[in-house]
């Protein structure tokens, strides 16, 4: 499975403890990523300084679902879990 264009959901719904460039502290749960584009794609994306928890996410149906909407509730539902 490949990410859904526009989605976004993995890079403002999570919080991320280890730091992004631009954000040397991590970010909090639902705080949109600095290195997030307008059109939700990930600058990082390929290049080494991307976090190694952002790395390790890879699109699947059980966490992406069939919608953008069924993302979004994946993934609060995992930070509520994981928080």
């Amino acid at each position: 499975m490949d990410c859904r264009v526009g989605c976004g959901a993995c890079c403002i719904v999570p919080s991320i403890s280890s730091p992004i460039p631009g954000m040397p502290h991590g970010k909090p749960a639902f705080v949109r990523c600095s290195q997030l584009a307008a059109d939700n794609h990930c600058l990082l994306f390929g290049k080494p300084e991307r976090p190694r928890v952002c790395v390790s996410l890879r699109p699947s149906l059980e966490m992406c679902g069939g919608t953008n909407e069924e993302a979004w509730g994946n993934f609060v539902k995992l930070e509520q879990l994981t928080s």
